[in-house]
């Protein structure tokens, strides 16, 4: 038996196929883990989720960025726009209720096998223990029919810029989304800037890719991560494993063996 983790999907569902036909994947026994970011943006969105719930008790996942606005969508928070007519397909299906539900249950954050898998990364203040922890408040909110809804509308935004665990509320809540499924660069106390979109070269000031941190608190320990599709799955750093490779810009889709540590792609332009 097998691990393979995987990086943003994004409703690239042949790709998908594709990458686990080359490894090759053995439905009997091995198990799939996805980084975030299984919808948005793809052709197939809704293939893609099918499939994953089909294969669920093979399959680990976090929510990204774009798996919770698929589920603020969903729950009256955001308005579809034009150019989101891949997860209108999600929304109108006969089966949306289960693959949705699904899709809400799923944790923030996952701690196994002597790594830990989320979609955008952890603060350099905070450690494994803690990151846990503040996900799990953010689980236990998705849970709950009523703060889930106040949830979704409270989601979107960029502000606090810093984490103080004195936070409480809504605040907190999108605070804790924001660093495990937005954040790219940020200062070593932990200040995002979640405007800048480009690869490490776009490092300012005092903002730095959330992984360089020489004394950040979790150094010693191997971190799985998606959502920057700019590293082109390169961080160059110690433990640090970059799975996203932009498959729906044109790149490749990404696998990682969890046992050897070897990477396995296909072409997304195919």
């Amino acid at each position: 038996m097998a691990t393979y983790a995987v990086g943003d999907i994004q409703g690239c569902y042949k790709p998908l196929q594709r990458l686990l036909k080359n490894i090759p994947f053995r439905f009997d026994c091995d198990k799939l883990w996805i980084a975030g970011d299984m919808v948005h943006r793809g052709d197939d969105s809704l293939g893609t989720l099918r499939f994953l719930y089909d294969h669920r008790h093979q399959v680990t996942a976090v929510l990204g960025n774009h798996d919770l606005h698929l589920l603020a969508l969903a729950h009256g928070a955001k308005r579809l726009s034009k150019k989101e007519q891949d997860l209108t397909r999600v929304l109108q299906a006969k089966d949306a209720d289960k693959l949705l539900n699904w899709l809400q249950s799923l944790p923030l954050l996952v701690h196994r096998k002597g790594y830990t898998m989320v979609h955008a990364g952890i603060p350099p203040i905070w450690g494994i223990t803690k990151a846990g922890e503040l996900a799990r408040e953010v689980h236990r909110a998705l849970a709950d029919a009523s703060m889930a809804k106040a949830y979704f509308y409270g989601m979107y935004g960029n502000e606090p810029h810093c984490w103080n665990d004195h936070l409480f509320g809504i605040e907190r809540l999108r605070s804790i989304t924001n660093y495990l499924t937005r954040m790219r660069f940020c200062k070593a106390d932990g200040t995002l800037d979640l405007v800048t979109k480009r690869g490490p070269l776009a490092a300012h000031g005092e903002y730095k890719p959330w992984f360089s941190f020489a004394n950040r608190k979790t150094r010693d320990d191997k971190i799985l991560f998606g959502h920057w599709a700019a590293l082109e799955g390169r961080a160059n750093t110690k433990n640090i494993y970059a799975l996203d490779t932009g498959c729906v810009w044109g790149g490749c889709l990404t696998a990682m063996r969890l046992g050897d540590e070897q990477f396995f792609f296909t072409d997304c332009r195919a």
